[in-house]
């Protein structure tokens, strides 16, 4: 590490359990972002200021006038680019150092199984359940971490899957194909520092993992319900009968 770097992330060196030692290892790591919304907005800028080494970022979106009160890498003025193209601008702009590599394109099959291989983490930043599937399936295929987020009105919710563990649940465990997958922002609406909560934590959780600090959310459900401000954690079971982590 130089001085610049020393200087750049010495409230985080400072940590006992970060130490020198730590931050390298943030500085050698690789990390996975899917979607550059509510959720990605803050998650993105806190690992890029934390001193990620390599972040992939993919989302297939353009910028849109109703995107701007909640998803806060984006300005007025990148109304209408590829939001992988204002994130870059936004990240480099908080620290020029991470490699930031801009996947503009929807990810699935073998492009999102290849990206997967490649990183140390995953964050769900989406916001559909077909896509959660289908990240969660290639998460467990390849051995990865997965750390997902998700929100909606005043509610949120995080958890971590570690399928590189090889035990705990996954994804599946906790929703199925029978459930209720319509519901979105556009469709019953989201306070936007709610999104931007569940992603700081996502955000801490993935740091969490490539630190190996504290105790993760893995077979944790953390509920937000922000209209009485009341966070509730929930044991997750792997499901025996869903063939894709049993």
């Amino acid at each position: 590490m130089n001085d610049e770097q020393l200087l750049r992330y010495s409230r985080q060196i400072m940590l006992p359990k970060v130490d020198i030692s730590g931050q390298q290892k943030l500085l050698g790591a690789k990390v996975l972002i899917i979607g550059l919304g509510g959720l990605g907005s803050p998650a993105a800028m806190y690992l890029t200021t934390a001193g990620i080494g390599e972040i992939i970022i993919a989302d297939a979106d353009e910028v849109e006038l109703s995107n701007l009160q909640r998803q806060i890498l984006h300005t007025s003025n990148d109304i209408g680019r590829h939001k992988t193209a204002s994130a870059v601008d936004s990240l480099k702009s908080l620290n020029p150092e991470p490699i930031i590599t801009p996947i503009t394109e929807k990810l699935s099959g073998k492009k999102l199984n290849e990206l997967v291989a490649k990183v140390d983490v995953v964050l769900d930043c989406s916001d559909n359940f077909k896509t959660r599937f289908e990240i969660n399936a290639a998460c467990v295929a390849n051995k990865k971490p997965l750390v997902s987020g998700a929100a909606i009105r005043l509610e949120g919710q995080v958890s971590v899957f570690r399928a590189d563990l090889g035990t705990g649940p996954c994804y599946r465990c906790l929703y199925t194909d029978e459930q209720e997958l319509g519901e979105r922002c556009s469709e019953t609406g989201i306070l936007a520092p709610v999104v931007g909560i569940i992603g700081c934590i996502q955000a801490t959780e993935a740091l969490k993992l490539l630190l190996g600090l504290g105790e993760l959310l893995n077979g944790r459900l953390l509920l937000l319900d922000a209209s009485i401000m009341e966070w509730r954690t929930l044991k997750l079971k792997k499901d025996p009968d869903y063939p894709v982590c049993s």
